[in-house]
């Protein structure tokens, strides 16, 4: 089985300090400067590309000097905050629990999908003309060739390990011929291409191809698809100046709604990134993922067949799944909506 643990401290440190540009000394910001981070699901230049417009829009409304940071890599962007390189950022799933476990991250904010949808799948994809089924691919014949997403990629790693890899006792690395790993983008463009046979990948990835124009997503076809996944929580430090924090949350909850010109040009940003708007949030949001977590810690225990740490998998995964099942009761939507 993959350890998301084990690989998590892959980066070192001095690189995450090398990589961030804040200048002032034992990681304090600079007053009315706020570092925000972007997760790359494609290019960092195609990202900073769609991001620009939406900055310069939060640094006009909130009177900050919004000072965006980039990388595909989602461990650089936790390890970022960790050590207060980065004040506020739009993490994916797992890496946003990363950041509230271990960088004192906190969730204020969640994105909507375009057309108000709440919620989005992880898909393993083929191309189009290639005859390659599930089947195939849970064979585990090492004849094909796959790409996974980043180790803390929620519908890249995260979802097709829970839902599909790890109940069937599988593990990517010793099944395929080849397994290599790469964010979204990169892994549509291989499939369409050819370049590999099969990867992980989910709907808004492939939705946001055809958006910008893109014809990858049109060359390839989906073999699985994962239960609902929530949308990606935005997240500040939690040691934030009260009053930036409140700045950055009127932003976000405010940002593209109403039916003014301005209203209308911040939808049309926002959809590049396939965005509709944002809700409030709170830690909360991340339940499903703590539970996705749970649930593979809990099956690769069963696979060490030790029976204490069976016990001890088991019991924080019924914890964490009665906290599910509350939330939703309270609040009688699921919780991939909250």
């Amino acid at each position: 089985m993959i350890s998301r643990r084990s690989l998590l401290a892959a980066p070192a440190a001095g690189a995450v300090l090398a990589a961030c540009t804040r200048k002032s000394a034992g990681g304090a910001a600079k007053p009315g400067v706020v570092n925000f981070s972007v997760l790359s699901t494609d290019t960092t230049q195609t990202m900073a590309q769609y991001w620009k417009p939406i900055l310069a829009d939060m640094r006009a409304q909130t009177g900050l000097d919004i000072q965006p940071f980039y990388s595909n890599n989602y461990t650089l962007l936790v390890e970022a905050m960790r050590f207060k390189k980065t004040d506020a950022g739009w993490f994916s799933n797992d890496s946003g629990l990363n950041a509230v476990e271990r960088a004192d991250g906190e969730v204020f904010a969640r994105t909507v999908g375009v057309g108000g949808v709440d919620g989005y799948t992880s898909v393993l994809i083929v191309n189009a003309k290639s005859p390659i089924t599930l089947q195939d691919v849970l064979r585990c014949d090492h004849k094909l060739t796959f790409g996974i997403g980043d180790v803390l990629s929620t519908s890249g790693t995260l979802a097709p390990m829970t839902y599909l890899f790890a109940p069937k006792g599988i593990d990517p690395k010793t099944c395929f011929k080849q397994v290599r790993s790469a964010n979204h983008g990169a892994n549509l463009v291989a499939v369409a291409n050819g370049q590999i046979d099969v990867a992980t990948n989910n709907s808004t990835s492939m939705m946001l191809n055809k958006a910008n124009g893109r014809h990858e997503a049109d060359e390839v076809k989906v073999i699985w698809r994962s239960p609902m996944l929530p949308e990606d929580p935005i997240i500040w430090r939690k040691d934030l100046d009260p009053a930036v924090k409140e700045k950055l949350r009127q932003f976000f909850l405010t940002y593209g709604q109403g039916d003014g010109a301005d209203a209308v040009r911040a939808r049309g940003y926002l959809a590049k990134v396939n965005v509709g708007g944002f809700k409030p949030a709170d830690d909360s949001h991340l339940l499903p993922v703590r539970e996705m977590e749970a649930t593979r810690t809990w099956l690769e225990a069963k696979e060490g067949k030790d029976p204490a740490a069976i016990a001890r998998a088991k019991a924080n995964l019924d914890a964490i799944t009665s906290e599910r099942v509350a939330l939703e009761a309270r609040t009688r939507a699921p919780a991939a909506a909250q």
